[in-house]
């Protein structure tokens, strides 16, 4: 629980520092709160994983040319950048590579068939693209304010991240309940 809400935290200051102030303020305290938590792992000795990274390196790039430019359209890619980029990854590393990056992932903790992990990786990909997708029909369908856009980014984008994982999950259901019967 503890991991979730570190890695949560960047997007909850810069909700909250949206409330306070505006789509600016949010930017650099998001980059603040990224930065701070990257070098807290460093000296901490904790592992520093790629989506730690990646996150950074959008936020850095995109915040900053929100920040530079004045122009809140780079700030609110950010989102579809990342979840395309897991998207592509996910699935290049299959295509191209034989790499289920979703079985290296998870492999160690639950035991599927190679078609289920293949389903599950492709599946994946689809859901990362489409809330690519979402997000930019939110923040630039001019439907929305910034300010729906930012509470639709830290909460819709969640909820339907832990929707789909507990789909995903009652969808593994099945071959967690015969692994359990084997054993």
């Amino acid at each position: 629980m503890n991991k979730i809400i570190f890695d949560f935290l960047p997007l909850i200051l810069f909700f909250i520092a949206l409330k306070m102030g505006d789509i600016y303020l949010a930017t650099k305290v998001a980059i603040a709160a990224t930065v701070i938590q990257i070098l807290w792992l460093k000296v901490r000795q904790k592992k520093i994983e790629s989506s730690h990274w990646l996150n950074l390196i959008v936020i850095v790039l995109f915040g900053g040319l929100t920040i530079y430019l004045q122009d809140e359209s780079f700030i609110k890619w950010k989102p579809t950048i990342l979840y395309w980029a897991f998207g592509i990854v996910i699935s290049g590393a299959l295509l191209l590579f034989k790499n289920n990056v979703i079985k290296r992932l998870m492999g160690t903790q639950i035991t599927l068939p190679e078609a289920v992990w293949t389903k599950l990786a492709y599946s994946w990909s689809a859901f990362f693209v489409f809330m690519g997708i979402l997000n930019l029909f939110v923040a630039f369908s001019g439907y929305f304010t910034t300010d729906q856009w930012a509470t639709f980014k830290v909460f819709g984008l969640t909820v339907l991240l832990i929707v789909f994982v507990i789909g995903q999950s009652l969808m593994l259901a099945k071959y967690l309940q015969d692994d359990d019967s084997q054993a």
